[in-house]
């Protein structure tokens, strides 16, 4: 396999854990579809109608229209489900660099810096600052996409190294 067509699977993997939300499509022999592992709803309901726009090592970047379901009491994007966007969508960008795994998450810090409405365009850029043998550490910013207003930053640090330790 060359380093390209690697380069090509990563991207692949992202792109399939973004707009599957973390789910693995199965059919059983009446080719109904089944989720294998663990009830993923939460993480479909948060990330459904994310459009993967650009994928390049160490870089995605995502449209989303703010839809009503994630909508708070005041009625702009949640902070719980902008925290599971910092969380999935920093978590696919480690798979752009050729990482097997996502990971756990050690720590997750965001700053809540403007309020985003229902339909509302929004852009989810992650980057990654640093991957290593057992840390990963990545940067997500969700904007508006008709100004370029920062709505939220994230930092978000991962443990990379599962099957090396018993964390």
């Amino acid at each position: 396999m060359t380093n390209s067509q690697s380069n090509l699977d990563f991207k692949t993997m992202a792109r399939r854990y973004l707009e599957k939300a973390g789910y693995r499509d199965v059919e059983d022999d009446n080719g109904s579809s089944l989720v294998r592992g663990k009830n993923r709803f939460f993480e479909s309901f948060v990330m459904k109608g994310l459009q993967v726009d650009l994928i390049e090592p160490g870089r995605i970047l995502c449209s989303f229209r703010v839809p009503p379901r994630l909508l708070n009491s005041g009625n702009f994007l949640h902070g719980g489900a902008t925290a599971s966007l910092v969380d999935l969508v920093g978590s696919a960008v480690i798979y752009t660099l050729g990482s097997s795994t996502t990971g756990v998450s050690l720590e997750i810090n965001i700053s809540y810096l403007d309020a985003a409405y229902i339909d509302e365009e929004i852009e989810i850029e992650a980057k990654v600052l640093r991957v290593g043998k057992a840390i990963g550490v990545v940067t997500v910013e969700l904007r508006k996409k008709s100004s370029g207003r920062i709505i939220a930053q994230g930092r978000h640090t991962k443990y990379l190294s599962i099957g090396a330790s018993r964390l």
